[in-house]
């Protein structure tokens, strides 16, 4: 059930309606009802795959109340086996075939083991969560949880199941407990995230999405310039569909009155490539930084500036190896850590530069371009489907037919990337892309109306995938 469907939107109008006014008073209801609801949204997908998810979302709670009475030795067992639980469980249907289909590969047995295995939806998300819970209270951030439903709930938050953010259980579990209110004013803006949310993935995704996959799937026969042309866009596609996607999820959250993890900060206005992933995919890389670089670092602390490196390269790896069981998913990341030497190196790592005024300086737009170029040589790893077809990608843009113009550029994919552009740069100290109630009303309303045209004239709904619900 995709958050552009028909269908969601009538779901969403029933859960919305019957949480705020059937249930209003009474919170034990409206989580009972968020619950059965995020159940419903993931069986629509596939039901077999309920069982799964309530299964783990039962373990998880049990562990976490024998964890909390117990103590020493015992405490650190039920933790250990939580973590191995889920990370099994992801390892399994994310990764298990990968590394079968290799062993049979590089001995020539004939492989039968991997073919029924279906990675179920958002597993990638909601395992994250799981971990987070058990390391949190591990390292006494977290209390177990003793209410069943609260946990059951933020396992399954259906807003954020198949989307992201991965949000940690010391922000979602508080407010799963608490009383919520609804406010006109809060519900205009999270609608006014979801509007802008549709257009950037109906509109601007879905127009990019045929010319990239035409440039790449026939990459082998276009000019160099058409290929970078296909990298360059398919940044713009990714971000507007991840991103569109996460506006959406985070205003429909929102609309139920949660505040969930910001996961995008108008990464393409970042002036370097560490300010790119602070802005980029926010909950994820803020995951991995707290359970994964931060104890690198301090394990690698008496190494000074190489073990920084080390700490990042990995984290860098993990982050790529995240995505999927692909080489080339483990060498983006790779790639991304590589970037970073030159920043640790003159001491800039961590270097803040935010742009004042409403024009950039000749050196920032340039700081800008050279990232997104960076951004861009990375994402042909991210978009091939094997190594072979990286190489063959890379080897087309490195040759003189990189000189020529491209093919497949369009007026109206350029001013649509252009419309994002200008959206986000003149909102790029707010909140969201479309924070613009500081705007004076008449205008606002007349921007709305535009949008909405736009989408209703020149969106396409017949593409309703979008690309991280395969991780």
């Amino acid at each position: 059930m995709q958050f552009t469907s028909i269908a969601f939107f009538l779901f969403f109008i029933a859960v919305f309606g019957l949480y705020w006014l059937v249930c209003k008073k009474n919170l034990k209801l409206q989580n009972i009802l968020l619950l059965v609801s995020s159940y419903i949204f993931y069986g629509f997908w596939d039901w077999r795959f309920m069982a799964l998810l309530a299964g783990s979302s039962a373990v998880t709670y049990y562990l976490g109340l024998k964890i909390g009475e117990s103590q020493g030795r015992a405490k650190k067992i039920y933790i250990n086996s939580g973590l191995i639980l889920a990370i099994g469980t992801l390892f399994y249907f994310k990764y298990f075939g990968f590394f079968v289909e290799s062993f049979a590969e590089l001995f020539s047995i004939q492989n039968k083991l991997t073919l029924h295995i279906i990675l179920p939806l958002g597993i990638s998300f909601y395992t994250f969560r799981m971990v987070s819970y058990f390391l949190d209270i591990k390292n006494n951030k977290l209390k177990p949880e003793k209410d069943a439903l609260a946990l059951f709930n933020y396992i399954a938050f259906f807003p954020s199941m198949t989307s992201g953010p991965i949000d940690k259980g010391g922000l979602l579990l508080p407010q799963l407990k608490k009383e919520r209110v609804f406010t006109a004013e809060a519900g205009a803006d999270a609608a006014r995230q979801i509007l802008y949310g549709a257009f950037k993935k109906l509109v601007v995704a879905n127009s990019i999405t045929p010319i990239t996959q035409n440039i790449f799937q026939n990459y082998e026969h276009l000019s160099g310039s058409t290929v970078a042309l296909g990298a360059v866009l398919f940044l713009f596609e990714l971000y507007a569909d991840f991103s569109g996607y996460s506006d959406m999820a985070v205003g429909f959250a929102r609309l139920l009155g949660f505040k969930i993890t910001k996961n995008f900060a108008f990464p393409l206005f970042a002036q370097n490539i560490a300010e790119y992933w602070r802005k980029w995919h926010i909950s994820l890389t803020s995951w991995l930084t707290e359970y994964v670089f931060t104890p690198l670092v301090i394990q690698f602390r008496d190494h000074g500036k190489r073990g920084l490196i080390a700490a990042i390269i990995l984290n860098f790896v993990l982050i790529g190896a995240w995505h999927g069981p692909r080489f080339t998913f483990v060498l983006f990341g790779l790639l991304h850590g590589l970037y970073y030497i030159p920043l640790i190196v003159k001491d800039k790592l961590n270097k803040k530069k935010k742009i004042a005024g409403n024009f950039p300086t000749i050196k920032e737009v340039g700081n800008m371009v050279l990232t997104m170029l960076m951004v861009c040589f990375a994402l042909v790893l991210f978009a091939a489907p094997d190594l072979k077809s990286a190489l063959g990608m890379y080897g087309r843009i490195f040759s003189f037919s990189l000189f020529t113009i491209p093919q497949f550029i369009k007026i109206k994919i350029l001013g649509l990337i252009g419309i994002v552009i200008l959206i986000d740069w003149i909102n790029k100290d707010q909140e969201h892309g479309l924070d613009i109630k500081r705007f004076r009303p008449l205008l606002r309303r007349a921007f709305y109306v535009f949008l909405i045209f736009i989408i209703m004239y020149y969106g396409v709904f017949s593409n309703g995938s979008y690309i991280y619900e395969q991780f």
